[in-house]
C-alpha cells in the first residue's frame, strides 16, 4: 500500500470493534509473537556469544546483505538509529565488524563483517533459519503468502508519513496534551 493510500485507508475503514475484533488483543498477540520469536536467541545465542539482540540483528543483516550503512540497518529492522549506533559500536569494539568511510560519500560509514563476524554469522545463521522455518511450519503456502502480505501492510501502515514527512503512526498515537502531567 502506498504511503498516501495508507493515510486515506486509515480514515475510511470501519471500526474493527464493529466486527468483534479487539485491536488491543491483536496488539498483545503481535507482542507475544515477537517475544516468543526472541526466546531461542535469548536461550541459545545471547549469553553464549555475548551479543545483544540489536547487535545480533545488525550482524545478521550485514552477513546476509554484505556491506551496509547504519541507517539502512535502522530502516530494515525498525530499530531507532541510536540503538543501531550503539550496536555498531559494540560490534566494532568486539572485532565483529569494520566501520569505514565510503570513498564515494565521506558522510556515509560502511559496515562489513570481519573474519570473526563472518564466523559468528555462519554459526548463528542456521539457528535463525530454523526459527523462521519453524514459525511458518504449520502454515500452508497460501497462508504464508497471506501472512507476508499482512506483514507488509502493517509495516507500511506504521511507516506511513504525512506531507511533511512526519510519522502518521506517531502523530495519531500521541497522548492528549493533558495526559502529560500523569
Amino acid at each position: 500500500m502506498a504511503r498516501s493510500q495508507t493515510s486515506a485507508a486509515l480514515s475510511e475503514q470501519p471500526s474493527l470493534k464493529t466486527y468483534g475484533i479487539s485491536p488491543a488483543e491483536t496488539l498483545h498477540g503481535v507482542l507475544k509473537l515477537s517475544n516468543k520469536l526472541m526466546a531461542p536467541f535469548s536461550t541459545y545465542l545471547e549469553h553464549r556469544y555475548r551479543i545483544s539482540v540489536n547487535e545480533f540483528r545488525a550482524l545478521m543483516l550485514i552477513g546476509r546483505r554484505g556491506t551496509m550503512a547504519g541507517h539502512e540497518i535502522a530502516e530494515l529492522t525498525g530499530v531507532n538509529i541510536m540503538s543501531v549506533s550503539r550496536a555498531v559500536a559494540a560490534l566494532e569494539k568486539h572485532g565483529r565488524i569494520i566501520v569505514s568511510r565510503d570513498p564515494t560519500n565521506r558522510r556515509r560509514k560502511t559496515l562489513t563483517l570481519t573474519p570473526e563476524g563472518q564466523r559468528l554469522f555462519e554459526i548463528m545463521r542456521p539457528q535463525t533459519d530454523r526459527v523462521a522455518e519453524y514459525m511458518l511450519s504449520n502454515l500452508q503456502p497460501d497462508e504464508a503468502m497471506a501472512f507476508n502480505r499482512y506483514l507488509h501492510t502493517l509495516i507500511a501502515t506504521l511507516e506511513a508519513t504525512d506531507e511533511e514527512g512526519r510519522s502518521l503512526f506517531m502523530e495519531r498515537t500521541r497522548p492528549p496534551e493533558d495526559d502529560a502531567s500523569a
